[in-house]
């Protein structure tokens, strides 16, 4: 079983180091993508991963690129899977005639993270971490179980930096739960979040949409309002652009919050969870029109 630990660094004045590897990674990124663009339409072909690598490892061997070693092998490595992965994808859907887009080019500021396999790393006492040969501190608000697969350092729209462990679990000893019988379907609504199969007393167990966004609409607006007025390149613009993009993080943390809180709820009041499974692009195909679905996916496991 794998499970993924999500931490804050420290605000440092160290983590430029990080930033700069990721605009880094854009970079590199960047310049797969082209290469991919150039041989299909030399060779009218999918360039293959393992060519690609080479190609890099001598890249990397000249003056021009010698500034790629600063990021590690296995990172750069982890970045051409990202494309192979959406190359896949988008001759997949190709083929299946599912209207897509190939992998395009990413602005720097607009990348957001890299990610280290098997060396790069090394997870120290307390709350620290090796990276390269720099030390970061994070905030470890719970223990880390299991084996370490991957780090990912990833950073968000206020330029925070967080750092994710992918850890197997599957050796670590879970607590026995107290079976309480009971079993339960829910049905994603429009207007309700999930409607209940089981009522009690005549009282169903529906959950009600939490409408975060619709809560903090307002202050949306008045955000929006105030960076169209702040003159383009200006500091003023930064500082409202900001702002904005705070507030939207806040109400993604809500939702992420009402999630976990109820997935935990449930799983401590039902030994089963049934959900159902809908088929949107069958949906769409059959009303001709595309369906607008704010789709909050909430993994319920017992």
């Amino acid at each position: 079983m794998i499970k993924t630990y999500s931490f804050k660094l420290y605000n440092s004045s160290r983590n430029i180091h990080l930033h700069r590897l990721i605009n880094l990674s854009a970079e590199i990124y960047n310049h797969c993508v082209a290469l991919h663009k150039r041989y299909y339409r030399l060779y009218n072909t999918h360039l293959n991963k393992a060519k690609l690598q080479s190609h890099i490892t001598k890249l990397k061997k000249l003056d021009g690129y010698k500034h790629w070693n600063s990021l590690g092998s296995q990172a750069i490595q982890e970045i051409t899977d990202r494309i192979e992965n959406a190359y896949t994808l988008f001759f997949r859907n190709l083929k299946r005639k599912i209207r897509c887009a190939p992998p395009t080019f990413k602005k720097c500021i607009k990348y957001k993270s890299f990610t280290l396999k098997q060396a790069g790393y090394k997870l120290l006492d307390e709350n620290a971490v090796l990276i390269g040969k720099r030390k970061y501190k994070f905030f470890k608000s719970h223990e880390i179980d299991g084996k370490i697969k991957t780090v990912t350092i990833k950073r968000n729209g206020l330029n925070d930096i967080y750092i994710y462990f992918v850890c197997d679990i599957s050796d670590v000893i879970k607590p026995i739960r107290t079976r309480t019988g009971k079993s339960v379907g829910f049905d994603f609504g429009l207007k309700t979040y999930l409607k209940a199969s089981d009522t009690t007393d005549g009282v169903s167990h529906d959950i009600e949409s939490p409408l975060f966004f619709k809560d903090n609409q307002n202050i949306v607006k008045k955000l929006n309002r105030q960076l169209s007025k702040k003159q383009k390149g200006s500091n003023n613009r930064k500082k409202a652009k900001r702002a904005l993009t705070k507030q939207h993080i806040k109400i993604a943390n809500q939702r992420k919050d009402f999630q976990f809180n109820l997935v935990n709820q449930l799983c401590q009041e039902y030994d089963l969870i049934c959900l159902e499974d809908l088929n949107i692009k069958a949906m769409q195909k059959l009303w001709g029109k595309k369906i607008l679905v704010m789709d909050y996916k909430c993994e319920l496991t017992s």
